[in-house]
């Protein structure tokens, strides 16, 4: 896995191009990351970097936290994430990590938490089509049959039915770099980022 950054997400617009086609963007606030950790084979059995995002205040941490962060000389952070790998030799702590990396045309992995519909039905959750419109049916919005009889006796796991949708871990891949703005620390891609907006997103970069 590559090093990521933090970020939060602001809000989709559309931006038009040079021939003038208007182009569906995510705006998103990236960093600035601290490295708080350094994880060797060594010493915790694998290679990983841990980052921190997000300013927050001591009365917000607990104790094991805020031991954690002083011994990198880092400044209360509300959020702190790991990633692995193949080297660690770049990185030092208290290092800064920044939108300097990334280039305009460049594509990374954005990965965040999808918005929560609640629960909902087979048609809304799994795209089921209804049952009859006419006079009576009874299967308008039925599932209808989830299984066999006597045998097996039981409804086999993963059936889709009804259920709570959305709230779960999602990453989109391959989202194309529109702009940046390195002053305000904001990153504009070309397209949809899930999770709704002020919610805490990772960039994936390789």
């Amino acid at each position: 896995m590559s090093i990521g950054l933090l970020g939060m997400k602001i809000g989709m617009t559309q931006l038009f191009n040079n021939e003038g086609n208007a182009i569906p963007v995510t705006l998103l606030k990236v960093g600035p990351c601290i490295v708080t950790q350094i994880k060797t084979k060594e010493s915790d059995g694998y290679r990983a970097i841990q980052i921190g995002y997000s300013k927050s205040t001591v009365n917000k941490l607990t104790k094991p936290e805020i031991g954690h962060l002083s011994k990198c000389g880092a400044h209360p952070l509300k959020y702190l994430r790991e990633y692995k790998v193949d080297s660690t030799q770049e990185f030092k702590i208290g290092q800064v990590i920044t939108l300097d990396q990334l280039k305009i045309g460049n594509s990374v992995n954005v990965c965040g938490i999808s918005i929560g519909k609640g629960f909902t039905g087979y048609q809304k959750r799994h795209h089921f089509s209804r049952g009859p419109m006419s006079h009576g049916s009874k299967n308008h919005r039925q599932p209808g049959s989830i299984g066999a009889g006597t045998t097996p006796g039981r409804v086999f796991p993963g059936k889709k039915m009804a259920g709570r949708m959305g709230g779960k871990k999602v990453t989109v891949k391959n989202l194309r770099i529109f702009d940046i703005n390195i002053e305000e620390n904001i990153i504009i891609l070309r397209g949809a980022v899930p999770g709704k907006n002020g919610s805490i997103i990772s960039i994936y970069y390789k």
